[in-house]
C-alpha cells in the first residue's frame, strides 16, 4: 500500500485543509530506509488525490525535474514535490544504506496506526535470528520474527528503536536506528462559543475546535456537546458546529465537547468553557476562517463579520489601513463575509468590518492577519553570578522568541541605545554578556525580527547598586540677583549612585521639600522667593546607602520695598501753628539700605536714608503754609513706592478778636436795632463766638468757615454799658477789648412851667420859666420860645431841667413855650398863656403920647403882618410850632436783634450843644395863669373873656425892631381873635 508521506493542517471547525494547500508525496515501497541497488517511487499528488499536470521535483534545494508527477530514485536525500503551483510538499527523507543489516520504518506515525518495524539483512542466510530493541533495552518478543508490530501506537511507544541479526557462526551486526515519533491524530479540542458573551434569548454557536493531522482518506471526526448536565443532542455529528437558536440566562453554565476518529476510535475531551449567558447587547466582531490569525501564501482567506443583536436592513463595511471594501448587504443577516481566495503578502494588516442600519454605525475590534509566520515576542531575562547587582559582576542577557519563522535576528538595548552587533540565530534565542558598571543601571530590551516583523521584548530594568556620593547643590535664577518673586531653581545632584536616590532641600536645618528620583539626574526643586527665603541652603542624597550631604549655600533675596505709611506725631490732637510735628515714614519690608523723601504737595521738603531698614522721621516746625496734602516715598534700588497722600490741616489759634458796632446813624439811639459785629482776623474755622455785656453772656454764634459773625440788639437804656465778645476754636479763647457804649435817648416831649411870686402876674413881678424832660441823654439845649420867638435858651449839660428869668411888663403877655434838644431829637412843648392884670406905675404924658402914637403907628402896621400870617397858616392848614406831632417816645419799643450788613467800630459819641449866645434883658412880666390841663400834641388855647396886655420892655442883643414891635402886641389874641 502506498505511504501519505505530506501531512495538511486540517481547520479545527469544519475538518478541510487551514494552511494548504500542499502538495502531497506517496512512497512506494512505504520504507524510507533501504538497500543500495533498489529503487524507490515518489508519486505528487494534488489536495484531491488526484495526479498533477505539472510537478516539479527538489532533492534539498535543487531542481530535478518539471515534467510528470511520478519520480523514481535510487540516491539518498530529501526528496520535495510542487504540484502546479500549490506549495511544496514537506520533505521525505530517503537513505539508501549499504549496511549489512537495516531496520525499516515508516516516515510518519499516528495515534492508533499498527506500526510495523522491519529488519531486513542484505544476504539471506539459514539460522539468522533477530532481536528488537528500544531505547537500548532489548524487547522479548514471543516469536523471533523479522518484523515488530505495534498495535494502536501511542506516545509510549515513542523512542529510538534497532533491530540486532545473530548469524549460526554467531557473528553479529546491528541496524540503523529509527526514531518512532508517534503524532497526534488531532490534538485536544477546545470548545469555543460565537459569541463568546451570548445575549439572554439570543443565539449561540459552539464550535469544538481541533486539527486532524493524519492523511487518511477514511478518517473523519465526530463530534458530541455536553452540558454539566448531560449532552445537548443525542448522539455524534460530524459538524464540529452546534448551533443554538436561543440561549437563556438559566442555560449558563459549563460546556464542553469531545472529539474523535471513526477509524481508531480515538476520543478527546475538551476543557470546561462557562458559558455566562448576559443581557443583550448590539455586537459587533470578526470571525476569521482559518481561525488563525497567522496564514501561508496561497491559502484562502475568509473574513466573517458577525453582527448581533442590530435591526436591520444592514450594511456592512470592510476597512484595511487606507483601502475599502464594501459588501452591502439589503436584507436583514447574522454575518457578512469578505473573502481572499489566494494570499499574498500584500494582504498582511489590520482589518475591521462596520455595520451600518441607516440609525447609527457598529464597528468591530480590528483582527490583524499575518502572512506565514512572523516571530513572536521575545521574552528578555537577566541573570548575574550572584544574584545581586553590583560593579564588576557579570551579567547575561538572554533573548528568545518562541515562535518564528527563521532565521531571526537578536539586537539587545540599554535605555534605546544598541548593545554590539546584531546576531543572527537559527534557533529560537541569542545571548550577551557584559560586566556591569554604574553607568549599566537602566532598562533592557531586546529585538526580533525574522524579515516579517520586528518584535520588541518587554523592558528588564537592571539597578546596579552604587552608594551615592556627596551631592552638589546648585542655584538656577533668571539675573544675578535675586528677588523677591522670582523663581529659582535649586538643583540637587549626586554624581554617583544607584536609583532610586531620595533627594531632600534644607533651609536652615528645615526641610523644604523632598524627591524621589530614579534618574541619575538629580531632583529639583522651584521656590517663590520670599523675604524668608533668605539664609543657608543645602541639600541630602539618599539611596539606602547611607545619606551624603552637599556643602552650604547662602542666599540673599531681595526684597523690594513695599508701600511706605506716613504718619504724623503732633504735641496734641490736631496740628497747630508753632508745634513741632514730626512726619514719620517707614516700610513694612524690603531690603535695606532704603532711601526715604518727604512731599509737601509734590515739591520734596527733605530726605533721609535707613542703612538697615525701618523707618526715618522728617520734623517740621509748623506754620500756616504747611497745611496741604503730604506723602513720602521710599526706593531701595529696586523701584520707588510711595505711600498715601495724608492730608494735614493747620490749625491757627484765634487772635483778638474786634468788637465793632453799626447803627443806623451815626449814634445808637434807644428804640433802634443795632449790630455787634465781632471777629478774629486770625484763626483756624470754626471758630465760635460769644458776646458779653458786663461780662454777662449774651448770646453766641459759630463760624464754621471762618471769619466774623453778628449780634443784632433792640437798644433799650438798660443796654449801656460795657461789651466785650471772645473767639474759641478749640486752642483757648481769646477776648476783644472792652467797648463802652452809651445809648442816646432821644428827649421826651419837655413841660414848660411858670414860676411867679404870687397867684396872679403883675408887671414888674420877676417871673421863671423852666422847662424840663422827664427823659432824654445830656447834654440837653432848651430853647424858650414867646410867641415863637425865642428869647433865651439854656443848657443841662447833665441832664434835667433848666429856667429862665425875666421882669414882667405888659408886653410879656401871650403863648410861651419850650424846646428841647439833645442832638438827637428836638420836641416843643405846649404853648402856656400868660395874662399880666396890672402895671407898677403912670409915665410922663408927652413921652406917653409920643410913645404911643409911635407904637400905635407900628402896631398897625404889626396887626397887618400878623393878619396876613394867621391867614395863611389857616389856609395852608398848617398847626403852630408848637405841634405835639414833633414828639417821639422810644421807650414803647422791646429790644430786637437784626443782622446788619455794614459795620464801624464802636466809638464814643460826642455831640457838642452850642446854644445861642447872648444876653438877654427882659421885662418884668406880670402873669395871670389859670391851671388848665393840656393834652399831649395839643395847642395851648387862650380864653376868649380874658385879653391880656404885654408891654414888651426890653429886647435880646442883636434883635432887630420888628421882632420887638412884634412882642408888644399880643400876637395870641389878635390871632384868637381873628
Amino acid at each position: 500500500m502506498l505511504l501519505w508521506v505530506t501531512l495538511l493542517v486540517l481547520t479545527p471547525v469544519s475538518g478541510q485543509f487551514a494552511t494548504g494547500p500542499k502538495s502531497l508525496v506517496s512512497l512506494q515501497p512505504p520504507w524510507t530506509t533501504l538497500f543500495e541497488g533498489e529503487k524507490a517511487t515518489l508519486t505528487c499528488y494534488l489536495f484531491s488525490f488526484s495526479s498533477s499536470l505539472k510537478t516539479k521535483w527538489y532533492r534539498g534545494e535543487t531542481l530535478l525535474t518539471e515534467t510528470q508527477n511520478i519520480l523514481v530514485v535510487r540516491d539518498s536525500g530529501k526528496y520535495r514535490c510542487q504540484a502546479d503551483n500549490l506549495l511544496l510538499s514537506d520533505p521525505v527523507p530517503l537513505e539508501f544504506s549499504s549496511a549489512s543489516l537495516i531496520l525499516q520504518a515508516p516516515f510518519a506515525v499516528f495515534e492508533g496506526d499498527s506500526v510495523i518495524l522491519r529488519c531486513q539483512a542484505r544476504k539471506k542466510t539459514e539460522h539468522f535470528t533477530v532481536t528488537f530493541s528500544k531505547n537500548n533495552k532489548v524487547l522479548t518478543l514471543l516469536d523471533q520474527s523479522l518484523e515488530l508490530h505495534i498495535q494502536n501506537a501511542s506516545l509510549k511507544d515513542n523512542g529510538e528503536y534497532r533491530c540486532t541479526g545473530y548469524e549460526k557462526t554467531y557473528s553479529r551486526a546491528s541496524s540503523n536506528a529509527v526514531t518512532i515519533q508517534v503524532q497526534e491524530l488531532f490534538p485536544r479540542p477546545v470548545l469555543r462559543a460565537r459569541p463568546s458573551n451570548p445575549t439572554n434569548g439570543g443565539p449561540i454557536t459552539l464550535t469544538c475546535e481541533t486539527q486532524l493531522l493524519s492523511l487518511k482518506p477514511n478518517d473523519q471526526l465526530k463530534f458530541c456537546f455536553f452540558k454539566s448536565n448531560g449532552a445537548l443532542e443525542s448522539g455524534c455529528s460530524s459538524n464540529p458546529e452546534l448551533h443554538i437558536p436561543a440561549i437563556w440566562t438559566e442555560n449558563s453554565g459549563g460546556y464542553w465537547c469531545t472529539a474523535g476518529t471513526t477509524t481508531s476510535h480515538i476520543w478527546k475531551k475538551s476543557l470546561t468553557s462557562l458559558i455566562d449567558v448576559q443581557r443583550a447587547l448590539a455586537n459587533v466582531k470578526i470571525h476569521t476562517v482559518p481561525a488563525s490569525k497567522v496564514v501561508s501564501e496561497g491559502q484562502e482567506l475568509t473574513l466573517n463579520c458577525l453582527v448581533e443583536r442590530i435591526s436591520g436592513p444592514i450594511k456592512v463595511s470592510w476597512y484595511k489601513r487606507d483601502m475599502r471594501y464594501k459588501e452591502k448587504k439589503t436584507h436583514v443577516a447574522s454575518k457578512a463575509e469578505f473573502k481572499i481566495p489566494r494570499v499574498n503578502s500584500h494582504h498582511a494588516g489590520e482589518y475591521y468590518c462596520v455595520a451600518n442600519n441607516s440609525y447609527r454605525h457598529f464597528t468591530s475590534r480590528p483582527v490583524t492577519i499575518n502572512v506565514k509566520v512572523p516571530v513572536s515576542q521575545p521574552i528578555l531575562t537577566l541573570t548575574t553570578a550572584k544574584g545581586q547587582t553590583f560593579e564588576g559582576d557579570i551579567a547575561t542577557l538572554h533573548c528568545e522568541a518562541q515562535r518564528g519563522s527563521p532565521s531571526i535576528v537578536y539586537q539587545f538595548y540599554h535605555e534605546n541605545v544598541p548593545m554590539g552587533s546584531p546576531s543572527t540565530s537559527l534557533g529560537r534565542e541569542a545571548s550577551f554578556s557584559f560586566s556591569l558598571t554604574s553607568k549599566h543601571s537602566g532598562n533592557y530590551y531586546c529585538t526580533a525580527d525574522n524579515g516579517l516583523q520586528v518584535q520588541r521584548s518587554e523592558a528588564v530594568s537592571l539597578f546596579v547598586t552604587v552608594p551615592v556620593s556627596c551631592p552638589v547643590l546648585t542655584l538656577r535664577a533668571t539675573r544675578a540677583q535675586t528677588f523677591v518673586g522670582d523663581i529659582v531653581e535649586f538643583h540637587c545632584e549626586a554624581l554617583k549612585g544607584s536609583p532610586p536616590i531620595l533627594y531632600q532641600l534644607y533651609h536652615e536645618d528645615v526641610i523644604l521639600g523632598s524627591i524621589s528620583a530614579t534618574s541619575i539626574e538629580g531632583a529639583s526643586f522651584n521656590l517663590s522667593l520670599t523675604e524668608k527665603h533668605s539664609g543657608i541652603y543645602f541639600c541630602e542624597a539618599n539611596n539606602g546607602q547611607g545619606a551624603q550631604r552637599s556643602y552650604t549655600m547662602t542666599l540673599s533675596v531681595r526684597v523690594p520695598v513695599y508701600y511706605p505709611v506716613l504718619v504724623f506725631r503732633t504735641p496734641r490732637t490736631r496740628a497747630v501753628v508753632g508745634d513741632m510735628m514730626m512726619l514719620h515714614c517707614k516700610v513694612l519690608r524690603g531690603s535695606p539700605p532704603i532711601m526715604y523723601q518727604f512731599y509737601h504737595e509734590d515739591i520734596i521738603m527733605g530726605r533721609s536714608s535707613a542703612p538697615s531698614g525701618g523707618g526715618v522721621s522728617f520734623n517740621l516746625s509748623l506754620t500756616t503754609d504747611h497745611s496741604g496734602n503730604y506723602f513720602c516715598e521710599a526706593d531701595n534700588g529696586l523701584g520707588p513706592q510711595r505711600s498715601e497722600v495724608l492730608t494735614i490741616k493747620v490749625t491757627v489759634p484765634v487772635c483778638n478778636p474786634v468788637l465793632t458796632l453799626k447803627t443806623p446813624r451815626a449814634q445808637a439811639v434807644v428804640g433802634e436795632v443795632v449790630e455787634l459785629h465781632c471777629e478774629a482776623l486770625r484763626g483756624s474755622p470754626p471758630i465760635l463766638y460769644q458776646f458779653y455785656h458786663e461780662n454777662v453772656i449774651m448770646g453766641s454764634n459759630s463760624a464754621p468757615f471762618g471769619g466774623g459773625v453778628s449780634f443784632n440788639l433792640s437798644v433799650t437804656e438798660e443796654h449801656s454799658g460795657n461789651y466785650s465778645c471772645e473767639a474759641n476754636n478749640g486752642l483757648g479763647p481769646q477776648h476783644s477789648e472792652v467797648v463802652t457804649i452809651k445809648f442816646k435817648v432821644p428827649v421826651s416831649r419837655p413841660v414848660l412851667t411858670f414860676r411867679i411870686p404870687r397867684d396872679h402876674a403883675v408887671v414888674g413881678d420877676m417871673v421863671e420859666l423852666h422847662c424840663e424832660v422827664l427823659r432824654g441823654s445830656p447834654p440837653i439845649l432848651y430853647l424858650f420860645y414867646h410867641e415863637d420867638v425865642t428869647i433865651g435858651n439854656s443848657s443841662a449839660p447833665s441832664g434835667g431841667g433848666t429856667s429862665f428869668n425875666f421882669s414882667l411888663t405888659k408886653e410879656h403877655s401871650g403863648n410861651y413855650s419850650c424846646e428841647a434838644k439833645n442832638g438827637l431829637w428836638s420836641q416843643r412843648s405846649e404853648r402856656v398863656t400868660l395874662c399880666i392884670t396890672g402895671l407898677t406905675g403912670n409915665r410922663s404924658g408927652s413921652v406917653a403920647t409920643r410913645v404911643t402914637g409911635g407904637l400905635l403907628s407900628m402896631m398897625g402896621l404889626a396887626a397887618g403882618a400878623l393878619l396876613f400870617y394867621c391867614w395863611l397858616s389857616r389856609k395852608a392848614g398848617k398847626k403852630p410850632a408848637s405841634d405835639t406831632s414833633r414828639s417821639l417816645d422810644l421807650y414803647s419799643q422791646e429790644p430786637t436783634y437784626h443782622n446788619v450788613p455794614t459795620w464801624i467800630e464802636l466809638q464814643p459819641v460826642y455831640s457838642n450843644v452850642n446854644p445861642r449866645g447872648g444876653d438877654v434883658v427882659y421885662s418884668e412880666v406880670q402873669s395871670i395863669q389859670k391851671k388848665k390841663k393840656h393834652t399831649v400834641a395839643s395847642e395851648p388855647q387862650v380864653p376868649m373873656n380874658k385879653v391880656s396886655f404885654l408891654t414888651y420892655m426890653g429886647s435880646t442883643i442883636g434883635h432887630q425892631l420888628w421882632p420887638s414891635l412884634l412882642y408888644s402886641f399880643p400876637l395870641g389874641l389878635l390871632c384868637h381873635l381873628l
